[in-house]
């Protein structure tokens, strides 16, 4: 389809997703501010910490920790799934549990679990049944207001209050400044990606053209690990088309094996996207450069896309709105509405 055609897109898109894509840098400013008003939990002698979340809260602790990776001093584990890791007891275990909707039922139950383990509960959600339980057994909770945006678009909000979180308990150095630049460079990108921005001069146009009809995979380095799931995600979610993610190095240890017996039939209906940064180890880039070397002599379609700024985190958010935008043309060019989830909710009706 014309994905300059923004008519068009107003009928697909039947709740504006695209209006929640462009005000994510603002999203992210309301998130970051918001942790900083919130009143501080008096945690005393965490020793280790434990974040249980799932789909896009999830992606945005992976982000927190990639942000912080170098800085904080404690253990942080991300757990995706019921209950909690064993070592998980104790005050000395800080168990933050994070639900948009508050409602996810892996989250309520590691939530359930915290508190019978006798751990530090912490939780960040819109309310639902875990704000409803942690308000009965008096257990801290930062509560925030979406908007409107709905989950898979609300990203900012648990990035923003985790940040926060981290910062102000000072198991890390105040990234304020790294936030501001982070939201600058977001709205600098924003100027060539908008769907106002015609395809020819709009690079997540031009990559969403390049994917209709392919299987997309991305590769990313390990810093840049959560923004290659939340690329993934977003194709499954809005697109409704199908995406992995691979990491380096890690992909150099296996998946670069794979070109050795190329199906030429099955490549062609293929896009490797590579995403770098200025924070990537050395070796990484090297491994990434050559992974992409190889990839092309084997006739695979690919293409390399760099993040901007300077900080860990403007790296991490100017690659996540970028591929917000590719997603949704992707999605304009299928013609799939991005904010349609009937598969997802007849999914969860069958568990029920």
């Amino acid at each position: 389809m014309n994905l300059d055609d923004l008519d068009l897109f107003k009928k697909i898109d039947t709740k504006n997703m695209l209006a929640q894509i462009d005000s994510l840098p603002d999203q992210l400013q309301t998130a970051w501010e918001l942790g900083l008003a919130q009143p501080l939990p008096d945690f005393k002698d965490i020793q280790n910490i434990v974040i249980s979340a799932m789909g896009d809260s999830a992606v945005a602790a992976e982000l927190v920790a990639a942000s912080v990776s170098s800085s904080i001093r404690l253990p942080v584990t991300l757990h995706r799934g019921y209950g909690l890791p064993a070592f998980a007891s104790g005050k000395g275990t800080l168990v933050i549990c994070i639900s948009h909707s508050g409602n996810s039922e892996e989250v309520l139950d590691a939530f359930v679990v915290a508190i019978k383990n006798d751990c530090t509960a912490f939780a960040i959600t819109m309310g639902g049944e875990i704000g409803t339980r942690a308000a009965e057994k008096n257990i801290p909770l930062w509560k925030f207001d979406s908007n409107g945006v709905v989950d898979t678009a609300a990203i900012a909000y648990p990035f923003g209050l985790l940040l926060a979180l981290f910062s102000r308990l000072g198991f890390i150095p105040d990234p304020a400044n790294d936030v501001v630049e982070a939201i600058a460079m977001m709205k600098r990108s924003q100027q060539h990606i908008v769907a106002d921005m015609i395809a020819a001069k709009n690079p997540a146009k031009r990559y969403a053209g390049q994917l209709v009809g392919r299987w997309v995979t991305f590769v990313a380095t390990e810093n840049l690990a959560p923004v290659a799931r939340r690329w993934k995600m977003q194709i499954n979610q809005l697109a409704k088309a199908g995406a992995n993610f691979e990491i380096i190095p890690e992909a150099t240890h296996n998946t670069l094996i794979a070109t050795i017996n190329p199906n030429p039939t099955l490549n062609a209906h293929t896009m490797t996207l590579f995403m770098r940064a200025k924070s990537d180890h050395p070796r990484n880039r090297l491994r990434s450069d050559l992974m992409r070397q190889a990839f092309m002599l084997e006739a695979l379609n690919t293409d390399v896309i760099d993040a901007r700024g300077e900080s860990v985190i403007a790296h991490l958010w100017t690659l996540i709105i970028f591929g917000d935008y590719m997603a949704y043309y992707l999605a304009m060019a299928y013609g799939a509405d991005p904010s349609e989830e009937d598969a997802f909710v007849n999914f969860k009706r069958s568990l029920e």
